[in-house]
């Protein structure tokens, strides 16, 4: 035991010290990550649009929201795996936390090959149905596929990267991404300008990318953490401990789901308006995304923070931490606010020509609709997240169930019988729906954990 303590100490223990230091410490290495995990589909839309043209802009950028879907099922259930081992973490319990890793590990792989044979086999009906032009089909229908074909190389990198997460390590799976990403561009250059493969090359070159981030992030682990290291008796299935990370690893993965289904609905919705709105709707949304990745980021940290604290049994701690993320959060909202509003036109410029007016003015009308609701954006990460890392799992899915019909019924009122506009505003209403069951379960939960712990205290 002694030498798994020695082990542990070299991690991130969030259940002591300052919380805003340790939040801040995490989630900045954390945030890069995930700016760097984003950026192998940012790179591929940079490279297919400054290489190959518009269309091929809109079709790898329109991908944006499917892939979303796709590969934040995996990233939800993963992170919501890491919760009972972070849980496991700070309760000092090494050898639950092992056995929940290896439970882990036969979800990850199930779900990867479930999700792999059948969204080959769903792929078409799904562009379809997203109003796909004929032009445009075949080469996102190909882009997909390949995506597909790659799934378990994603949940490999994000199973891995959960792990050492749930254990306060966010810098590791950041150094591996930064070095995959820059693979990832090289690849990119070399498939699609000296090989001309067009958008396929983009494809094959996420997958490898990807494949490589994992495979360092398992190397780091079998030398750098013995407390991960697995035994045999660890792979004994219990469907009890199967059903325990289902039960939070499937909400997670939803709250991912839902809302990309919303974002899918959208997209669909653009496409009716051509192509150039589709590629200045790509642009600005890839923009977003490194915008909500400092939201997701927060989210992710609070998460392990409450996870370690919730099984240290110190709600002290997880109030503090709430409130400091809350404060960071609206700091962030409001610098990204005036920076989009006033500078948005010109960071479009690096997915497309400033030649294209048509296309850069549709981007600027996004960010201009859409810009002054990012603190309410934020704050859904921040409840959702401090929610599932105290092991409540249904309740941040109805959050998203909110988030879709709210974003559902703006798209069915508006689109094709209004302007690009009004789709544009299908966000802005999501977001503030999302937070309505949130923050009041939030309070009740924590009101009913510090009554009960009160009431220990007088035992």
């Amino acid at each position: 035991m002694s030498n798994e303590i020695a082990h542990a100490d070299k991690t991130n223990d969030m259940t002591v010290g300052n919380p805003a230091k340790l939040i801040i410490r995490f989630m900045i290495p954390m945030c890069l990550g995930n700016i760097f995990q984003q950026f192998y589909n940012i790179a591929d839309s940079i490279v297919a649009g400054q290489f190959i043209g518009v269309d091929a802009l809109a079709a790898i950028g329109s991908t944006g929201s499917l892939m979303f879907f796709v590969t934040g099922w995996l990233n939800g259930l993963s992170s919501g795996f890491a919760i009972l081992v972070s849980q496991w973490f700070g309760a000092k319990q090494y050898d639950r936390m092992r056995h929940y890793v290896a439970m882990s590990i036969y979800l990850c792989v199930a779900f990867a090959i479930a999700m792999t044979v059948g969204f080959l086999i769903v792929n078409e009906p799904i562009l379809r149905m997203m109003n796909y032009s004929e032009s445009l089909l075949p080469d996102v229908k190909s882009y997909m596929e390949i995506i597909y074909a790659g799934l378990i190389v994603t949940a490999a990198y994000n199973a891995l990267a959960a792990f050492l997460r749930a254990l306060g390590d966010s810098k590791s799976p950041l150094y591996f991404l930064v070095i995959s990403a820059g693979i990832n561009v090289v690849l990119d250059i070399v498939f699609i300008v000296s090989f001309g493969m067009g958008v396929e090359g983009c494809a094959y070159a996420t997958v490898i990318a990807q494949g490589i981030s994992a495979l360092f992030c398992f190397v780091y682990i079998m030398k750098k953490y013995h407390i991960l290291h697995l035994k045999k008796e660890d792979f004994s299935i219990s469907f009890r401990s199967l059903g325990r990370l289902v039960a939070l690893g499937i909400p997670m993965g939803l709250q991912f789901s839902i809302t990309a289904i919303g974002t899918i609905i959208v997209q669909g919705a653009v496409n009716v308006y051509g192509e150039v709105y589709m590629a200045g709707f790509s642009a600005a949304g890839k923009l977003q995304n490194i915008i909500v990745t400092v939201f997701s980021s927060f989210g992710a940290t609070i998460a392990t923070y409450v996870g370690q604290n919730r099984g240290a049994g110190k709600s002290d701690r997880v109030r503090l931490g709430v409130k400091y993320t809350q404060i960071m959060i609206l700091v962030w909202s409001v610098l990204m606010m005036v920076l989009m509003y006033f500078c948005g036109k010109y960071m479009t410029w690096l997915f497309i020509s400033p030649s294209e007016t048509e296309v850069v003015d549709a981007s600027v009308l996004y960010f201009r609709t859409v810009f002054w609701c990012y603190p309410f954006l934020g704050s859904i990460f921040l409840y959702r997240n401090t929610l599932q890392g105290m092991g409540y799992g249904l309740m941040p899915v109805l959050g998203g169930v909110f988030e879709l019909v709210a974003r559902t019924l703006i798209v069915m009122l508006v689109a094709g019988h209004t302007s690009f506009t009004g789709v544009c505003l299908s966000d802005p209403v999501a977001w503030i729906a999302a937070l309505i069951p949130l923050v009041p379960y939030y309070i009740h939960i924590m009101k009913k954990w510090e009554k009960g712990q009160r009431g220990q205290a007088r035992c």
